[in-house]
């Protein structure tokens, strides 16, 4: 037998368009001969679908066409994933398309509910196992989060004898360390059933999410045999045989096109997760240029970098907007980044605009050019411009923001996170310097100007100001951040830990006091096992204090 895994990127609610590139994937696989080709999890409407779901119409077409590709499917079985309605419930459904019909359908049964996903809001569990027959072997069906609790798998497959071939369709979203997991997961289950498993998963950005692909053949040992591309479409098949022993064996497996290594660093990873987020959300959002306001730091040169390989040199668009607090190095590094990605650059200072405000602001007692207020004033000047440039020409604009920064509130609110698109915003700022490096010793070259790298960083909103004024020291920073954000941890487990009472304390206060700023927040890619947005849904009100 030999099986097909359609790794496609969808576009949500592009049923059309989806469709169409199932038929590309389908003439290929049946030119390489497949017997069986298998789409991802819901990949006929994209993933995930929210409150789509909730209107019935849109169950209606996705129902209609898969029909519509039952059809026009007559020389080989497809399974694919859609969303449906059936008497009245809502399901996360796997179609079995054979002889021009859908010869059968499973519900998926395990409904995942933490983090960033809410199927429980949508859909009811499935009730019965579903096995199909090809060429003397016997297919289990199965959906993404069904395999990952092996205990009720288990229990739920008790009364099929023979388990050949266990096919998963999938929507797993990544974060660093995923593919690790999942293999370990997707191993075990071969092994303890002592078959093999087809496993094909979605790629592409949705929103905050980035789905990596990396569909994989797991023989009976669970060891994987074969490996479609990280972070790219792609199509891989394989033979499946049983031999005259009852030896189950996966060999002549191959990519339809010569295959590309894909990352091996979690470095790697993040950077190839957040050049796809960036390229899918602007893209699909039907932007076809972005703006970034370039300050000559880390981050916004980081950002510059990812726009760049994401959407060409030609539609990115960098804007220097100095104050008299901005130092000629600064000034003179944007510049310089930006002729080293080849970018449109613009230079708007904001002096004569700052004095305006602050000479229209005099006018109400008490208002003074030495506080916070005449700080974030500029950050909000510079959002404007940005916005308006946004407003006229069509840029989307991306903010530069880093999962450090937005943690504590180290941002103004209508001023550096006015725009459209957060792409770092789950980059912890040590990862940022990491990043930044990976780039210029990627390219070969220097990318981000190396005088960025080495200077202290600092938002300029003052004379002599820097972030350690502020902050602690980013890599402490972020270890705090990371207990309490991604491992929930108390403060008093910080503490024992190790970590200095007075400095965790304080972080504390700050994450927790920030929330409204967060909310207000544009989306951002999600890369960190807990992202800020559907991952961590905290209240706005919230007294509660962590000991």
């Amino acid at each position: 037998m030999r099986v097909a895994l359609g790794q496609i990127n969808p576009c949500l609610g592009d049923i059309a368009g989806n469709l169409n590139k199932m038929r590309s994937v389908y003439t290929v696989s049946a030119k390489l001969g497949a017997d069986i080709l298998i789409f991802p999890e819901m990949c006929v409407c994209g993933y995930p679908p929210e409150d789509l779901l909730l209107k019935k119409h849109f169950l209606l077409d996705n129902r209609s066409a898969v029909e519509q590709l039952a059809a026009e499917y007559t020389k080989m079985t497809v399974i694919t994933g859609l969303a449906e309605v059936e008497s009245e419930r809502t399901f996360n459904s796997l179609a079995i398309l054979q002889d021009g019909r859908v010869s059968k359908v499973y519900h998926k049964i395990i409904l995942p509910n933490y983090g960033v996903f809410d199927e429980q809001r949508y859909f009811q569990p499935g009730t019965q196992p579903a096995v199909i027959q090809i060429d003397g072997l016997n297919l289990v069906l199965s959906i993404c989060e069904d395999l990952w609790q092996l205990d009720r798998l288990d229990e739920f497959l008790k009364e099929i004898s023979r388990k050949d071939v266990i096919i998963n369709i999938s929507a797993s979203p990544f974060h660093v360390g995923k593919i690790g997991q999942r293999q370990q997961i997707l191993g075990r289950c071969a092994k303890h059933f002592n078959c093999a498993v087809a496993y094909c998963n979605l790629v592409g950005g949705q929103d905050e999410l980035v789905f990596d692909g990396r569909s994989m053949f797991i023989d009976p040992q669970g060891a994987v045999i074969g490996r479609a591309k990280a972070f790219a479409e792609d199509l891989i098949v394989a033979d499946i045989t049983l031999t005259e022993g009852d030896e189950l064996q996966i060999k002549n497996v191959k990519p339809a096109e010569p295959y590309t290594p894909g990352p091996t660093e979690p470095i790697d990873e993040v950077y190839d997760a957040l050049v796809l987020g960036t390229t899918d959300y602007v893209t699909k959002n039907g932007f076809e240029k972005v703006i970034i306001g370039l300050s000559g730091g880390i981050d916004s040169s980081l950002v510059a970098a990812i726009a760049v390989d994401a959407l060409g040199a030609q539609n990115v668009v960098g804007i220097t907007m100095p104050s008299k607090f901005n130092s000629p190095d600064t000034i003179g590094d944007a510049e310089k980044l930006a002729d080293n990605l080849g970018i449109a650059f613009l230079s708007v200072p904001i002096r004569r605009v700052l004095d305006k405000f602050n000479e229209t602001l005099a006018a109400v007692q008490d208002w003074d050019e030495v506080g916070i207020a005449y700080e974030n004033l500029q950050a909000r000047i510079r959002g404007t411009i940005l916005m308006s440039l946004s407003n006229q020409f069509g840029y989307l604009v991306l903010t530069t923001g880093n999962k450090s920064e937005t943690a504590v509130g180290y941002s103004t609110l209508y001023g550096d996170t006015a725009g459209g698109f957060a792409v770092i915003k789950d980059v912890p700022k040590t990862m940022v310097y990491q990043l930044a490096g990976f780039i210029n010793h990627k390219s070969g070259r220097e990318i981000i100007p190396v005088s960025v790298i080495k200077r202290p960083p600092s938002a300029e909103l003052k004379a002599n100001q820097a972030d350690s004024d502020s902050l602690p020291d980013y890599s402490l920073l972020d270890e705090i951040l990371k207990g309490y954000i991604e491992l929930d941890k108390s403060a008093r487990q910080l503490t024992d830990a190790g970590l200095p009472r007075d400095i965790v304390k304080r972080v504390i206060r700050m994450v927790d006091r920030n929330e409204y700023k967060r909310r207000q927040s544009p989306p951002g890619i999600k890369i960190t096992p807990k992202a800020f947005g559907k991952d961590r849904r905290m209240p706005i009100t919230n007294r509660y204090t962590t000991r």
